[in-house]
């Protein structure tokens, strides 16, 4: 099946195709039939099936018709950069239709959004902390919202926007559709679900499990050999873009240091780096600038690289949804990616957790030429206790 069969106004079919989309993937077939006929909706898949296209496009068809200039279709997502990227996208859509879009987030000044707001949005993507402080200042209005969609409601609940998302409801028309899309469904998400959507259609893809494309391998490996061994597997692997996952914030820039001295075109990406920072980093990576991005869990959702070959577990995540979203960044839409994950000792319980969702065991690797019994140098800086979840995108 083409895109033409869901009958999409001509101005956005252009778009669609100017971007290179021809055959729908599974949750944009069964997502946008409902959406076009008002339904409300859930829409469970795995990390990059293709849920943005999913809901822009039918949401865009709807606006369409209508009075232009007043925000009609609000979308909350929980990072600047998944809210960036759904910007683009909506942007890129929506190119011949003459629907204007913002993303709102916080790291940038609020005047140039004000002022972007005031000149005429019918789309706005934004991450609930800035959208609360243009409520409170009365800076953009929400009356007219006709479609509201919440993305990557587990991830937004993880981050504990939970109480800013009740607040931003209690601002929205209570007759409006509403689309929730999310990877998980946690007890939190359906009870939101069970409060705010009306007689919803669900769509749900497959298993909530690392895509089928992916391919994964564990590395024993003991704590202060990691970086040694990183460094090795970049230098004998054959990589397109390499995403590389850290625990903590100081470790990534630390790693990030660690192989830009030995050559590698690489940037970092955490939460404490100033908005512009952040974004050349991403655009960086996307544009193969950088060949290496060493980022924490802020980029294991809404980071769309398709040229990511291999996603890269320095350091074992919390659970197994941040698993399945980090490597959910390779494999992408049908493409074949590689999952490697440096493991030690005291990750054995999230290995057997991993090993009994893929219901397989997973092949421990080992790099030939690696030496394996280097000692620990008598500091081990690799070594630092484990922080809180870092909480991004709120303001």
């Amino acid at each position: 099946m083409s895109f033409e069969k869901f009958n999409l106004h001509p101005s956005i079919m252009s778009g669609v195709q100017a971007l290179g989309y021809v055959t729908p993937t599974p949750i944009q077939l069964q997502s946008i039939p409902p959406i076009m006929q008002g339904r409300d909706l859930i829409g469970l898949a795995q990390t990059g099936t293709g849920k943005t296209a999913a809901f822009i496009l039918p949401v865009s068809h709807r606006l369409l018709p209508r009075p232009r200039g007043r925000v009609r279709a609000l979308v909350i997502s929980p990072t600047r950069e998944l809210a960036e990227q759904t910007y683009e996208f909506a942007a890129d859509v929506g190119r011949h239709t003459g629907l204007q879009s913002i993303a709102i987030y916080g790291g940038v000044g609020m005047d140039q959004q004000t002022r972007r707001l005031r000149d005429g949005i019918d789309i706005a993507v934004a991450c609930p902390g800035r959208l609360l402080d243009h409520i409170w200042k009365g800076t953009v209005d929400l009356a007219d919202v006709e479609v509201l969609v919440i993305d990557e409601a587990d991830r937004m609940f993880d981050m504990g926007f939970l109480p800013d998302i009740r607040s931003i409801l209690r601002c929205l028309p209570t007759e409006r559709q509403t689309l929730l899309f999310s990877a998980t469904m946690p007890r939190d998400v359906r009870r939101l679900v069970e409060e705010v959507l009306r007689d919803p259609v669900t769509v749900q893809i497959g298993r909530t499990q690392p895509a089928m494309t992916v391919s994964h391998c564990l590395y024993p490996i003991r704590q202060h050999l990691k970086t040694a061994l990183l460094k090795s597997l970049l230098r004998e692997t054959d990589t397109e873009s390499v995403l590389v996952f850290t625990r903590t914030k100081h470790r990534a820039e630390r790693v990030a240091q660690q192989l830009k001295g030995a050559g590698h075109r690489v940037a970092s990406l955490q939460g404490d780096l100033p908005q512009h920072r952040r974004q050349a980093a991403l655009d960086g990576f996307r544009n193969g600038a950088f060949k290496v991005l060493v980022a924490t869990d802020i980029a294991a959702r809404g980071l769309d690289v398709l040229e990511i070959s291999h996603v890269i577990n320095y350091d074992m995540p919390d659970g197994i949804d941040a698993y399945i979203h980090r490597v959910g960044r390779t494999g992408r839409v049908g493409k074949a990616g590689v999952a490697f994950t440096f493991i030690t000792r005291e990750d054995a319980a999230m290995v057997t957790n991993l090993e009994r969702l893929l219901n397989k065991p997973l092949d421990r690797c080992t790099l030939q030429s690696f030496d394996y019994s280097m000692p620990a140098p008598e500091r081990d800086y690799a070594r630092s206790p484990r922080r809180p979840r870092e909480r991004t995108g709120a303001r």
